[in-house]
């Protein structure tokens, strides 16, 4: 299949506000995983080429943490205004690059726009605190950044998250060093491009490679502050690296997260929003996607049925045409590891309503498309009932006890998110305080800016969205004083 071209050849790494070869010029192929046909050499950094990254933005750090606030305010509006006059490049950037359907990726710039805008109107919120505890005496406390800071981001949302996961960081007055995906990372050089001319040199800085270069960037000595978004076994790694010289870390997780379907729903609607909270436009590679069904027993023949239907009714192909809902898997890595999981749930004897294979539309086969997977008779004994996937794979639970029901929920590393479909207010909210989860749905699904998200358990540290996601790229200090 044919893919639109994307007029844009990588310039190099964005390191003080130039473009610059990697220090060893090697580079590496981003591949289109609709087709696997190549799409462009990318710079590909080594240790070096870190430690000129966070030079720069030490370096950089001294002017802009000194820059007034209307001013760091005045950039990041700057940078929303370009990437809405963008939007429809950066949206199609990320649809060819990651596999990803082009409405989701249109949504992700309209989100990161209105997400610096946030940013940016709270700049002046960055406040301390006094404290008079007698006479002649002043007690304050300030708030200053950190320095640099390092972000590494996933693929699920290339430019989303190397635009949005810097806006804190700079609203507070550090500077950064971003490491975009290796498996989708042409937008986040493209995010260097329209950066120029709106930050001092240095304050922005975006490096690409293999996860060499993010351990390196982790392990940096000037590097003080971190925020990751990925998996638990890179989370766990990082705070492992960053732990020996006790860095300030900040981790989005994974997730295996179920939508509870209690007997009094409506078994279609629960049905529209089992398949809605997967995220199937982004193949279900998303870290909030409800994976596991937990589904009353008295409904589990409808929704399991309605299930199907909605599954197989999913537009699948090429991700840059705006009917199609289900792209490709980003990578051959990732396509064998979700492969993988279906086999073995067939092993483990798991019963497959739907899917579990490549599409039979030949014009797809040269590309690492999955069909949406729904299967019945899950347990927890199995790798698809308590591992993440990562994939269009649905794993159907069935359950007639309630407090059974909650332990299976409960019962894996992972405590990111969950869902709720019930008219029963008073269940609802008792089910919502019982979930081991950093953020529940109640019949609804979606996330709003300025809402608290992150992980409990394995799923993360700290909380992202929000203001506080602004305070935390801030160190208190307190001024005791008397005169």
């Amino acid at each position: 299949m044919q893919s639109p071209a994307l007029n844009f050849s990588p310039r190099g790494l964005y390191i003080g506000g130039q473009w610059v070869s990697p220090h060893e010029g090697d580079s590496f192929a981003s591949i289109n995983p609709s087709n696997m046909e190549k799409l462009a050499d990318v710079p590909s950094a080594n240790e070096a080429d870190v430690d000129r990254a966070v030079k720069a933005a030490k370096k950089a750090f001294s002017e802009w943490s000194r820059v007034p606030l209307k001013e760091r305010a005045r950039c990041l509006k700057l940078l929303a205004d370009r990437v809405e006059q963008n939007a429809d490049e950066l949206a199609l950037f990320d649809a060819v690059d990651s596999g990803n359907a082009i409405v989701g990726m249109r949504g992700d710039m309209i989100w990161t726009a209105e997400w610096l805008r946030y940013c940016a109107g709270l700049v002046t919120e960055i406040k301390g605190e006094t404290f008079s505890q007698e006479a002649r005496h002043l007690n304050l406390t300030r708030r200053q950044p950190f320095g640099v800071v390092a972000k590494i981001n996933p693929f699920n949302h290339p430019f989303r998250f190397c635009a949005e996961k810097a806006a804190a960081p700079l609203a507070a007055g550090n500077t950064v060093v971003i490491k975009g995906s290796e498996q989708a990372p042409l937008s986040s050089l493209r995010l260097g491009e329209l950066c120029e001319g709106i930050f001092p040199p240095g304050v922005v800085n975006i490096i690409t490679g293999d996860g060499k270069v993010g351990s390196a960037l982790v392990r940096h000595p000037d590097v003080r502050r971190i925020g990751f978004v990925g998996s638990v076994p890179t989370g766990r790694a990082i705070a492992k690296e960053a732990a020996a010289d006790l860095k300030r870390v900040s981790l989005e997780l994974g997730g295996k997260n179920p939508i509870i379907i209690l007997p009094d729903a409506d078994p279609r609607k629960a049905a529209q929003a089992a398949i809605k909270g997967m995220n199937m436009n982004r193949q279900g590679q998303s870290c909030s996607s409800t994976s596991r069904v937990f589904v009353h027993a008295s409904l589990h023949k409808v929704v399991s049925e309605e299930l199907v239907k909605l599954a197989e009714a999913l537009p699948v192909g090429p991700p840059w045409l705006k009917q199609n809902e289900l792209g490709p898997i980003v990578s051959e890595r990732q396509f064998e590891r979700v492969m993988g999981f279906i086999a073995s749930a067939k092993a483990e004897g798991a019963k497959l309503l739907t899917g579990g294979g490549k599409p039979s539309d030949p014009s797809l086969a040269g590309g690492l498309f999955i069909s949406p997977t729904v299967f019945d008779q899950v347990t927890p004994a199995m790798r698809i009932g308590r591992e993440e996937i990562f994939g269009p794979v649905m794993s159907i639970m069935p359950w007639d006890d309630y407090d059974d029901m909650l332990a299976r929920v409960n019962g894996v590393e992972y405590g990111l998110t969950a869902a709720l479909v019930t008219n029963d207010l008073a269940k609802a909210m008792e089910t919502a305080e019982r979930i081991e989860a950093g953020y529940v749905w109640i019949n609804s699904h979606g996330r709003y800016i300025g809402a608290p998200y992150g992980g409990w358990k394995q799923s993360g540290i700290g909380e992202e969205e929000c203001f506080d996601e602004i305070l935390s790229y801030t160190q208190v200090k307190n001024i005791n004083m008397r005169w």
